[in-house]
């Protein structure tokens, strides 16, 4: 597919998802929302795509919701919210996705922005990074976009509490204190110091990598450890089926990395 306002770059099982509005902080305008909605409404069924990395192009990640474009064209049904229920729907394909997906976060991420930092599975800032709750400076709440289901679950209440109702942003350097990134890196380095994730990643078989995200993504929602076990053994039988799982046995009792089929 050919996108107005994003890039998709194939590099192996990878595909490096470049927001490409460098002009206007890669801000979110409707044509935005189409092309990421149809990017991931298309990786639910997507067995070749194994991980995706996430990042903007020029100064930022993603400012955030364009304003100025706002009300220019007529607002999509969006499940009968509008604008704001056919944004929404981009975060839920994307944790419906079933592919990883890494942030390379730099520059300003903020508002949708950081929904999209915070719907991805791992996130990685350059030293440049910010990010806040930027809809409570604009006379909204702040629990939008998923942010207030995300927030707490990775930062914890107090934290996503301080940051949603006061809007302030968090600088890399805490954002990697409370555990919001996985490490912090020079903004030019952000390229490199993903690719030990996406090699180890990329080492795991397709249906064991897709089942832990599955399983995780339910494990936090759990009402008790015995619904979370219930996954688990749902998941891990499903994967001691695969022939995968009889290649990864065979190399590693002949001491060799497995070739994985997909299968």
């Amino acid at each position: 597919m050919i996108y107005e306002t994003i890039t998709i770059d194939r590099q192996g099982a990878v595909e490096w998802l470049t927001l490409n509005r460098p002009e206007a902080l890669n801000s979110i305008n409707l044509q935005m929302v189409h092309d990421l909605g149809d990017y991931f409404g298309r990786k639910f069924n997507d067995g070749d795509t194994r991980i995706i990395v996430m990042r903007g192009a020029g100064k930022a990640y993603c400012a955030g919701l364009d304003i100025k474009a706002q009300g220019r064209e007529t607002a999509p049904f969006g499940g009968g919210f509008g604008f704001q229920g056919y944004l929404a729907d981009v975060y839920v394909r994307m944790r419906r996705c079933p592919q990883p997906i890494i942030s390379l976060i730099h520059g300003p991420a903020c508002g949708g922005g950081l929904a999209f930092a915070l719907a991805s599975d791992i996130r990685i800032a350059g030293e440049t990074a910010r990010l806040n709750a930027a809809f409570i400076k604009l006379g909204l709440s702040s629990c939008d976009m998923g942010v207030s289901y995300f927030l707490p679950r990775i930062v914890g209440a107090s934290v996503a509490a301080e940051l949603m109702m006061t809007g302030r942003f968090i600088h890399a350097p805490r954002a990697l204190a409370t555990g919001l990134v996985s490490e912090v890196v020079p903004d030019d380095q952000l390229a490199a110091a993903v690719q030990p994730y996406l090699e180890e990643m990329l080492a795991a078989s397709p249906i064991g990598l897709r089942m832990t995200k599955e399983g995780l993504a339910m494990a936090i929602d759990a009402s008790s450890l015995e619904a979370a076990m219930a996954i688990e053994n749902r998941n891990q039988l499903m994967c001691a089926a695969s022939e995968d799982f009889r290649e990864g046995l065979r190399a590693f009792l002949e001491k060799r990395p497995p070739v994985w089929s997909g299968r």
